[in-house]
Parts: structure tokens; C-alpha cells; sequence
């Protein structure tokens, strides 16, 4: 009986010297890990990865020069295996896109306060560039209300383009210009986290906004009003507005307006119904167009008060490349606009991709498709072409029109060019007011009341960021609306960031799991330990004192006192598990916790440090001043080699 006593006290001391190698064996891999690699390596890495992509298997590797140019132009992978049955519903969804994108075109060019035939060329070189250089099978390229009201509105206060309209003109293709260049350095150096700056709060309410905004700008052609307020801010418009309807305007015009805008939201509501009947609204604003202009050239209403477009040139995109103003007094501001109209192009453009490529199950590339975006925009700037990017109806109407890849983008384009050529003398009738009609039916798109309820309901913080973005389009203006979504974006992290919460942590019972204990009541506090996890991503400047407080208060707690007092707590277990990276502030208050807990007789354990953190804290001495035996892999590892030495009766501390 008592061999076999002895014999089971050997096994269980086997056992117990095993897991504690294994612990002291984890230890090793952790404080032995390599340096993480020096910034400009990983720059180079990621550039190499959005031009050189790696195969998935080493087998038939083909040469680097053609996995660049098949990054480079995705076209060149996924063309080997087109059909001609795909190109059928190509050709017919681009067949759709062009019957939506001629009208629009036509009255976003306006909106930009841009001659005609200027929107009609931007549907022709940017979808074509996209093509083939794009990944996304869905998206339909182009002119969108949103870019357009922002050239508008802030080149307008560089250059005025009543006043002057062909140094409007070079300043637009100057900042289309430098809106390319940002968006293909985005991408190329994989900064597309600058995109989420703006976050999907702030973008709801500045898209209802600006949709909002861009309604009211379209009173003027609505009314038929001949002299109308350059501002963009609601009380200016409506003042404007007043102002016009007490002195000339012609009624004609709103009722032409008002009757084909009630007809295209009709069909709308029947293409919504009836699946099948997808085509009604999108051949809805081109038959409006062409029916208009009928009724305007047979009755000449233009000698009644009817605004029309009069001359629209036609013919190719000619070049705009001497148009480019690099060395103006205007260039400092047109870079800046670029910036901000590549960020909401962007913004745009890669939500639309992205939700259309989830309903199809694969993936899209945000750095790729920000190459793709910014070479489009390069060269359309040399082209005549103002900034264009992803438009969210008029993917819409392709992705229901069958579309199968990006070769409708193609077919789109031929057929707007076509028009260009041969047809441009036919708008020269076109009623201005259904233009307006046109923008004003794709607006409530744009306006998501059910996201802003949603945003409501999960979160008071981000609602009152979109209440902010939204207020400040419409009573301030674009750029306002734009500054105050970015500043209380901002503020929202910083005040994360300045506050973030620590948890005290027990073990689930029976099994090896740790919670918070205030969320998880279930979880038992272990006798002899105080385990405390961070729960912030960063240690740095802006919450290192308040870490440093929140754990010491920690230990200050009356019932912590009095365990420390009996000698029962010995061991602070310190998780680090969610800290990704640490600064020179949280190394120096780290440094100050571990002095203040030697002071109360306790002993600092630290739990899986991530790579930057272990780095920094080798490299700060910090590891040889806790002791590299008290550097744990898992909360686990740590509890049970603190209950060990408990158990044998060492002094832990």
C-alpha cells in the first residue's frame, strides 16, 4: 500500500516537472523570436505584393514578368476563359448601362458645372482603362453625383467658372489629374487604411448630405432659373431660390420636369416589384431624354421660357494633356482637392465593389482596385475626362441586367462614344429641367434612412458622428461636412484610445478558458493571483497613465489589500494578449507598475506579449528586470507555475 502511494506521488511529481518544462520551453519561444522586420522592408513587401503577387503553388510557376503584367492587368488572367456566352450578357447589360449612363453623364457633367460632351467622355476612357486593369466583374465606371458636387463646389471658390470658364476647365483635369496620382499611390503602397478615415458613420451622413444638396441644386434647372447662388449650404439655395421666383422664371419648365421626374420614379417602382421588368428603369431616363427633346423641337418651347442645352461638341476625347496647369498659382489647391475627392471616390467605388463581389463569393482587392481607379483617372485626365469612379446605381442596373464581367464596362463605352460621334447633334434640344429630373430620381439612393436607425440603435457615439457629417454638408458646406466627419472620426478613436479599459480576469470552472469576470460571473477568481488583461490594441502615449492607474488601482482594492496583508496574493498576472504595439511611454509605465508591485511584496507576470511589444521590451532591459522566468505564452502557462510555487511553499514573490 504505501509502494503504492509512493509510486503514485512519483508519477504525479513526473507530471507536474513535465508541464512545468513545457511551460519553461514556451517561455523560450517567446522571449527568443526574432526581431520584426525594419519598416522600409515591409513597405517594399507590400509593394511587391500589390505588383508581384506570389503563385499558390510552386508547380508551373510562371516567369515574374508575367505574373506582374497579369496583376497589373487582370484581364490578361481571366480573358483566357471567356466565352462567347458571356459576352452575350455583356453586351447586353452594357447595352442597359449606356441607356442610364448618356442621360446621367449629360446632367452630372452639369451638376459639375462642366460642358456636356465633358461627362459623356468620362464614360468612355476611365471604363475602358478599368477593364482592364479592374478586378471587379460588377462595377459600372463613370461620372457620380457626389465627385461632381464636390468639384463644383471647391474649384468654384478657386476659379470662378462663370467668369472664366476655360481656367475652370484646366483646374478640374488638373485636380482629376491629382486625384489619379493619390489613389495609384494608395494603392502601389498599400494605404488604403486612409480610405477608412472616414468612417461608415460619418459617410452615411455626409452621402445624405450631399444628396440633399445636390437636390436643391438642381432648382435651378428644375425652375428654369436663369441666375443662381454658387454656394452649396441649404439657407443660401433656398434664399437663392426665393430670391429668383419673385423676379423672372419660366413655369414651363418644372412642369416638363416634374412630369418625366414622377414618370422615371414610377418605373423605378415597377422595376423594384417585377425583377424582370429591370430594363424599365434603366431605359426610363434615356426615353425621357429623347421624348423631351421631341416635344421641345416640334412645339419650339425654347422660345417659351424652355432652358435647353443648345450645343453639345461631339466627337473623340480630344486631348487635354496642354490643358494640365502644374505650374499656376491654383496647383497647391488642386492637389488638395484631388486628395479629398480620391478619398471619397475611393470610399465609393470600393464599397460598391465590394458589396456586389459578396453577392457573387469572391474577393476584391481594395489596393488593386485603387492601381486600377487612379490609372483610369491618370489618363483621363489627358483625355478630357473629369474624376470618375464607381457608381452605385448604375452597378446596380448592371449586375440586374446579367452582367458576367467587366467587358459591359467595354460595351458601355463603345456605345457612348458612338453617340459622341454621330448622335451629339440630336441633344441640342434637350430641356435642362430633365436633366435636373434625371439626378433628382437617382438621389434617394443616396439617402439610407434605415443605416442611420441601425447606426442609432448599435451605437449613440457613431450616430452623433453621422448627425455631425450631415449638418455640417448641409448648413455649412461639402468641405465642412468633410472636415467634421474627419475630426469626430478622430475624436471617437482618440477618446478609445485615451480610455481603454482593463479587465480583471477568472478562470471559467473546469477548463483552462479566462474571462471577465464582471461578464462572465461564472468565473472564479483563483486564490493567491490577481489577473488583469488589457484590452486596448495600443500602449502608447495616449493611455499609458491611464493603464498604469487602472492596474494600480487594481491592486489597491480594499480586498486586494488585505490578501497582500495575510500574504495570500503573490503573483499580478498581466495579460497582454491584445496589445499589438508599445511605445517608449507604455515601457516606461510598465517599467513603474513593476516597481510599485515589488514595493507591495507582488510579483509581475506578463502574458504573451506580441512581437513589436516582446521586441521593445528586450530591448528596453525590461525582460531582465521582471525576469525572463515570469514572460508567459498563455494566461494558463502562468497561472499554474504561480500555483506550483504556492503549493511548494516558495516565495513566489
Amino acid at each position: 500500500m504505501g509502494n503504492s502511494s509512493a509510486d503514485h506521488s512519483a508519477v504525479v511529481q513526473l507530471d507536474a516537472d513535465a508541464a512545468a518544462a513545457g511551460r519553461a520551453e514556451r517561455s523560450k519561444w517567446l522571449l527568443a523570436s526574432a526581431g520584426p522586420p525594419p519598416p522600409w522592408q515591409q513597405l517594399l513587401s507590400s509593394v511587391k505584393e500589390t505588383l508581384l503577387p506570389h503563385p499558390k503553388t510552386k508547380q508551373h510557376r510562371p516567369n515574374q514578368l508575367l505574373l506582374f503584367l497579369q496583376s497589373l492587368f487582370p484581364i490578361l488572367k481571366w480573358g483566357k476563359n471567356y466565352k462567347a456566352a458571356m459576352f452575350k450578357n455583356d453586351f447586353l447589360a452594357g447595352l442597359t448601362l449606356a441607356s442610364l449612363c448618356i442621360p446621367q453623364s449629360i446632367g452630372y457633367a452639369n451638376l459639375a458645372k462642366m460642358d456636356p460632351q465633358y461627362g459623356l467622355y468620362t464614360s468612355v476612357v476611365p471604363p475602358l482603362i478599368y477593364a482592364v486593369m479592374g478586378s471587379s466583374r460588377e462595377i459600372a465606371i463613370g461620372p457620380v453625383a457626389v465627385v461632381s458636387l464636390l468639384l463644383s463646389a471647391m474649384v468654384s471658390k478657386v476659379v470662378d467658372p462663370t467668369a472664366d470658364p476655360t481656367a475652370y476647365r484646366r483646374t478640374v483635369f488638373t485636380v482629376t489629374f491629382f486625384t489619379g496620382a493619390f489613389q495609384a499611390l494608395f494603392g502601389i503602397f498599400r494605404l488604403g487604411f486612409l480610405v477608412d478615415f472616414l468612417s461608415h458613420a460619418a459617410i452615411v451622413g455626409f452621402m445624405g448630405g450631399a444628396a440633399i444638396v445636390i437636390g436643391l441644386q438642381q432648382l435651378k434647372g428644375l425652375l428654369g432659373i436663369t441666375h443662381f447662388t454658387s454656394k452649396t449650404d441649404v439657407v443660401s439655395v433656398l434664399a437663392a431660390v426665393v430670391k429668383a421666383l419673385h423676379q423672372q422664371w419660366y413655369p414651363l419648365n418644372s412642369v416638363l420636369g416634374c412630369s418625366f421626374l414622377i414618370f422615371i420614379l414610377i418605373t423605378r417602382f415597377i422595376g423594384q416589384r417585377k425583377k424582370k421588368l429591370f430594363w424599365l428603369p434603366a431605359t426610363a431616363p434615356l426615353f425621357s431624354v429623347i421624348l423631351s427633346t421631341l416635344i421641345v423641337y416640334l412645339s419650339e418651347a425654347e422660345k417659351h421660357g424652355i432652358k435647353i442645352v443648345k450645343h453639345l461638341k461631339g466627337g473623340l476625347n480630344p486631348t487635354s494633356l496642354h490643358q494640365l496647369d502644374f505650374g499656376g498659382q491654383h496647383v497647391g489647391e488642386a492637389a488638395k482637392i484631388g486628395l479629398i475627392c480620391a478619398l471619397i471616390a475611393l470610399t465609393e467605388a470600393i464599397a460598391v465593389g465590394r458589396s456586389f463581389a459578396s453577392m457573387k463569393g469572391y474577393h476584391l482587392d481594395g489596393n488593386k482596385e485603387m492601381v486600377a481607379m487612379g490609372a483610369m483617372n491618370l489618363v483621363g485626365s489627358l483625355t478630357s475626362c473629369y474624376t470618375a469612379t464607381g457608381s452605385f446605381s448604375r452597378t446596380a442596373v448592371n449586375y440586374s441586367a446579367g452582367c458576367e464581367t467587366v467587358i459591359s464596362n467595354i460595351v458601355m463605352s463603345v456605345t457612348v462614344l458612338i453617340c459622341l460621334v454621330f448622335f451629339t447633334k440630336l441633344l441640342y434640344y434637350t430641356p435642362l429641367a430633365i436633366l435636373a429630373s434625371i439626378i433628382l430620381s437617382a438621389l434617394p439612393g443616396l439617402i439610407d434612412l434605415n443605416e442611420g436607425y441601425n447606426i442609432w440603435k448599435v451605437d449613440k457615439l457613431d450616430f452623433m458622428v453621422c448627425l455631425s457629417a450631415f449638418f455640417g454638408v448641409l448648413f455649412g458646406s461639402v468641405e465642412i461636412g468633410l472636415l467634421v466627419a474627419v475630426i469626430m472620426s478622430f475624436g471617437k478613436v482618440i477618446i478609445i484610445s485615451i480610455k481603454p479599459s482593463t479587465e480583471e480576469v477568472g478562470r471559467v470552472p473546469g477548463t483552462d478558458i479566462f474571462c471577465n469576470i464582471l461578464e462572465y460571473p461564472v468565473a472564479i477568481k483563483l486564490p493567491g493571483l490577481l489577473i488583469t488583461r488589457i484590452t486596448s490594441a495600443t500602449f502608447c502615449f495616449a493611455n499609458a497613465s491611464f493603464i498604469r492607474e487602472r492596474i494600480l488601482k487594481s491592486v489597491k482594492d480594499e480586498n486586494n489589500i488585505e490578501e497582500i496583508a495575510k500574504g495570500r496574493l503573490c503573483v499580478f498576472i498581466l495579460d497582454m494578449t491584445n496589445v499589438m504595439n508599445i511605445d517608449t511611454s507604455g515601457i516606461h509605465a510598465l517599467e513603474e507598475v513593476h516597481k510599485k508591485l515589488n514595493a507591495r511584496g507582488l510579483q509581475l507576470a506578463v502574458v504573451n506579449p506580441k512581437w513589436q511589444v516582446i521586441t521593445k521590451m528586450k530591448a528596453a532591459k525590461l525582460i531582465d528586470k521582471i525576469g525572463a522566468e515570469w514572460v508567459f505564452l498563455s494566461v494558463g502557462d502562468a497561472v499554474e507555475a504561480s500555483l506550483r510555487l504556492k503549493i511548494n511553499g516558495l516565495n513566489c514573490c
